[in-house]
């Protein structure tokens, strides 16, 4: 028999976490942290970490949090909400294509300011809660945004069902009731931040995924509860409708859908990215060669556009541009992150020939995964024309733990320092680790 969404969460000990499913949480543990700290050089996580700061400070003799990278201490509400949008700045974070988000930048930085509180406190917090709450959050985060997708017409940023995992995390540190579980969740799921997707595809600027009030709606969500506020049922985990998406739950894992990006931009872009990558390495092509480039994929990575992006946040959801520059550099890292990278004139003229055709049939099939094709027509007449293709990470194509690896560390050593990062590396490939040291070396300040 299934069990409730309150008694999952009450529930849950480490012992019950499948290996497999342990497994990913480690994997998009480090993943994401590598993401936060490259974060903490945007605009975005500036402006947020001084509003946070001024806005949402902690008090005296009241909860406190360290922000993420920062050394500042603040309210864990601020922490939750600066740290979403600091991941977030970054389009490099986990997701799951069927839920059409992501889990790790809400719920990451959610969890960590509840158990900083916590420690703060000194109440004993160690390494196996962190992956129960990750395990929690990411979990009840997949099946009320895949009931959200599954039951409302409108598409939904993360941040409308992080809150929702953000919520399951806290109230599992803060030991609620099944009760209180059940206010928490409801106060999360009727006050997390049901914006559209779709306005921030088109309009590409520094709201994002949502998240950035998604975590802190979840962690606000549960302590109320704590304290006895009371929220309507969530329906995206209770009822009719809702039964079908939590039937097997603790059965099967949705964490287990759980991908990864090869490439700091939306996902969208990635088939036709690593297309490009291929076509150029095999064809042993410069970018000299494209005259122009035809991309074929589904109606929202169209939407994309972004032939011309004028800020980073432009270029975050963009594909003709990532493209380009793929075909230009042969990769999208922290080099290509930098804004002058927007004044690159050959990357402009190849973003500039690349027409992009929103096909039916990858539009019916790209739902468990996105795809495209690419075509590039040479100054030499030839044209050379890749397979249908969908992004590398995905579960049953998945980057390696040495990818991972290599992406923390391409992201994070420059940031933190080599010494840092793998200190923060070595502690996670650990059974069990000394927690008060990871919260160290992922809070102290760059």
């Amino acid at each position: 028999m299934a069990l409730t969404v309150s008694k999952f969460i009450q529930t849950l000990r480490y012992q019950d976490i499948p290996e497999n499913v342990l497994a990913v949480m480690r994997r998009s543990l480090l993943d994401t942290i590598g993401v936060a700290a490259i974060g903490t050089t945007t605009k975005i996580s500036g402006i947020v970490k001084e509003f946070a700061r001024t806005q949402m400070p902690a008090g005296v003799d009241s909860a406190a949090s360290r922000l993420l990278f920062s050394g500042l201490t603040i309210s864990p509400v601020g922490a939750a909400m600066a740290g979403a949008f600091t991941i977030d700045s970054i389009d490099a974070h986990d997701g799951y294509s069927k839920v059409k988000g992501h889990a790790g930048s809400g719920i990451f930085p959610a969890v960590i300011a509840v158990i900083d509180d916590l420690t703060r406190q000194g109440k004993e917090v160690n390494s196996q809660d962190l992956f129960v709450a990750l395990t929690i959050g990411y979990e009840v985060g997949y099946r009320s945004g895949l009931c959200m997708h599954g039951t409302v017409p409108d598409y939904h940023t993360s941040g409308a069902w992080t809150a929702v995992g953000a919520a399951a995390a806290a109230a599992y540190l803060l030991k609620l009731d099944e009760e209180q579980i059940r206010h928490a969740i409801g106060i999360a799921e009727y006050h997390g931040p049901r914006s559209q997707m779709m306005r921030c595809i088109d309009h590409p600027t520094m709201l994002r995924d949502g998240v950035g009030w998604g975590a802190p709606s979840g962690v606000s969500a549960a302590y109320m509860a704590q304290l006895g506020f009371t929220g309507a049922p969530a329906i995206t985990a209770e009822g009719e409708d809702a039964k079908p998406y939590w039937d097997d739950l603790g059965e099967r894992w949705e964490v287990n859908n759980t991908h990864y990006k090869a490439y700091p931009v939306c996902r969208w872009a990635h088939p036709a990215i690593d297309a490009v990558h291929d076509l150029m390495i095999n064809n042993r092509l410069v970018s000299d060669d494209i005259e122009r480039a035809r991309i074929k994929t589904f109606h929202y990575a169209t939407r994309l556009a972004g032939h011309a992006p004028k800020t980073m946040d432009e270029l975050t959801y963009a594909l003709a541009y990532p493209f380009a520059i793929m075909a230009v550099h042969g990769e999208i890292g922290p080099k290509q992150l930098q804004e002058s990278i927007l004044q690159d004139k050959e990357v402009q003229r190849i973003s500039l020939a690349t027409e992009l055709v929103d096909d039916e049939h990858y539009t019916a099939i790209s739902i468990d995964k996105r795809w495209a094709d690419v075509t590039l027509y040479l100054k030499d007449g030839r044209e050379l024309q890749s397979d249908a293709r969908t992004p590398r990470g995905d579960p049953d194509n998945p980057l390696t733990d040495k990818e991972i690896s290599d992406k923390f560390h391409l992201l994070a050593d420059d940031i933190i320092g080599v010494k840092r990062a793998n200190k923060i590396e070595q502690l996670i490939e650990e059974v069990n680790f000394d927690l008060t040291q990871l919260l160290i070396l992922i809070t102290d300040k760059c």
